[in-house]
């Protein structure tokens, strides 16, 4: 028998133990700061950054990024202490991305489509001491911020800012390039926080690690081939799950990041064109806005870009015309719980045998793990064990590794259900194929993805059972060739009541929250229910999807 471990107490430690302890040369904690920081000293006039006309080099990032931190930290934030961040996709994004965890404090990206009260409550909720805001999403903060008792510092980036804030560039120009950062002193220290709509109304906030995000850079950075000849182009909004963690990712690989404010496919393809961008991710929205850009709007050029695409799967259409054009797509599945993605469909050799529609089928699928990930299982509901790999039982998903969240932010409740029995329990039901692919067939939880955004059914029908003619309301997904799927309305008025224009249902809602999540499609009717009063909601997908 080998030898035990643990010696036994007053015992003699292991051989492998005695005298090998962690020390400062050979144990330092995981941070995606020092992938900045070996960039500037590594390869410092390469480009990391270019936004329009301005370009940013490894040295200057890593220079701004340590001014930003000093001047935050001259203003009292420190370790643990929240950023609250509400922009686009630019290099202050990036940089936020950076300067933040080098004092210790955690960073909040904001979502620019949400509503004022969502915002406001994000901000109490995770208790951000600054709010940095992008002058084109001004007027969102300050609505957000006239709700809050108490709200944060406000530094503005660019002009037309919030009255009585401070500039962002300001902020660089009184900080000190040589601030000192000595990272995590634990490398489980909390570096992020994404809110997520998950079931409920209430946002939910996925807290992030140094540690998890240090991996997920690099199984981002492996399994999508990046490299210092690598461009990134962000069609991917970069307060989604971090930007996907790519702002850590791009940075490791030493690749240069391509900021666009506006995804619009005659910019995209400029862009590609002109920076020879080799990689971008994006929701489904954002291949099909690709593939039927207008003639006049389209660029030739000669590399192969690849394109990571998240939410539903692409349909046979869009992959075939993406191809055509140069573009070569990974489908990827993940959630914010899980640092954006967790597993990656990757070509096998077989594909090459199969016709078209069979190698879209198969691209289609969620697929395996990515390196960084410890493992994927599906299993079934009723006893817990993985079901068998053939294709056809049905059981959830579940993940498990260091890439998944430390929890929810002040909701031990739901982190307790989310994660538990040792596994990341994602709601959503497929199967499991011979080759290791795990492949979703429907969604446990009556989540709709539309455009890459997550809704929550529960708070698109509280909102409607507001409207005085309502009396019940049930909400699911509708599939949309745009979207990949929008929310779709099924209200039960109230007796006597007069019976709501589709308009008109539309206009109260748009008025109650962000719109991307209203309804497109409202149908007015008695709801199927069962002998209990249960909305038969499987019903009424099947009457969505007739509707499409």
């Amino acid at each position: 028998m080998p030898d035990t471990e643990t010696p036994p107490e007053g015992g003699a430690a292991h051989r492998f133990e005695a005298g090998l302890e962690k020390r400062a040369a050979n144990y330092v904690p995981l941070t995606p700061v020092s992938f900045l920081a070996r960039g500037a000293s590594a390869f410092g006039a390469r480009i990391a950054v270019i936004d329009g006309e301005r370009r940013i080099t490894y040295a200057s990032l890593y220079d701004r990024c340590r001014r930003v931190a000093s001047s935050l930290s001259a203003r009292g934030v420190g370790r643990l202490d929240t950023v609250a961040i509400l922009a686009s996709n630019s290099p202050e994004m990036v940089e936020a991305h950076f300067a933040v965890p080098m004092l210790g404090a955690v960073l909040n990206p904001l979502n620019t489509r949400l509503d004022p009260a969502t915002i406001a409550f994000s901000l109490r909720h995770g208790g951000a001491q600054v709010l940095i805001v992008e002058a084109a999403h001004a007027g969102l903060a300050a609505r957000a911020l006239g709700e809050m008792a108490e709200p944060p510092l406000v530094v503005a980036i660019g002009d037309g800012g919030i009255a009585g804030s401070l500039p962002y560039e300001g902020l660089i120009a009184d900080g000190d390039p040589a601030h000192a950062w000595t990272g995590p002193g634990d490398e489980w220290q909390s570096l992020c926080l994404l809110y997520t709509s998950g079931t409920t109304g209430d946002p939910k906030g996925a807290v992030y690690s140094h540690r998890g995000a240090y991996l997920q850079a690099l199984g981002n950075a492996v399994t999508f081939g990046l490299s210092g000849e690598s461009a990134y182009l962000w069609t991917l909004p970069m307060f989604h799950c971090s930007g996907w963690s790519y702002p850590w990712a791009c940075v490791a690989a030493g690749a240069t990041q391509v900021c666009l404010r506006k995804v619009e496919p005659g910019e995209i393809f400029r862009l590609i064109a002109e920076h020879r961008v080799t990689h971008l991710c994006g929701a489904p929205i954002v291949l099909s806005m690709i593939a039927h850009a207008a003639p006049q709007e389209r660029r030739s050029f000669p590399q192969a870009v690849r394109v990571a695409v998240g939410g539903a799967a692409p349909s046979s259409t869009i992959i075939r015309t993406m191809e055509e054009m140069g573009f070569r797509i990974t489908h990827l599945y993940g959630a914010t719980e899980s640092y954006g993605p967790a597993t990656a469909c990757l070509a096998q050799p077989d594909w090459a045998a199969l016709s078209d529609e069979a190698r879209y089928q198969r691209m289609a699928r969620q697929g395996v793990a990515l390196a960084t990930l410890d493992a994927v299982t599906v299993t079934d509901p009723e006893t817990g064990e993985p079901v068998p790999q053939d294709g056809s039982r049905i059981g959830e998903i579940r993940l498990r590794g260091n890439t998944i969240m430390k929890g929810y932010l002040g909701n031990p409740d739901a982190t307790g259900r989310t994660l538990a029995d040792g596994w990341y329990a994602t709601g959503d039901l497929g199967v499991w194929h011979p080759d290791g692919a795990v492949e979703i067939k429907d969604r446990s939880k009556d989540i709709i993805i539309s455009g890459g955004e997550n809704i929550s059914s529960l708070e698109v029908e509280e909102v409607l059972m507001r409207h005085p003619a309502v009396m019940f309301a049930a909400v699911v997904s509708r599939p949309d060739a745009t979207w990949g799927e929008t929310p779709c309305a099924f209200l039960e008025t109230k007796p006597g009541a007069d019976v709501p224009s589709q308009d008109e249902v539309i206009a109260f809602c748009r008025e109650h929250m962000a719109r991307f999540k209203v309804p497109k499609t409202v149908v007015c009717g008695p709801l199927p229910k069962t002998s209990t009063g249960k909305i038969q909601k499987f019903v009424l997908r099947d009457r969505a999807r007739e509707l499409a």
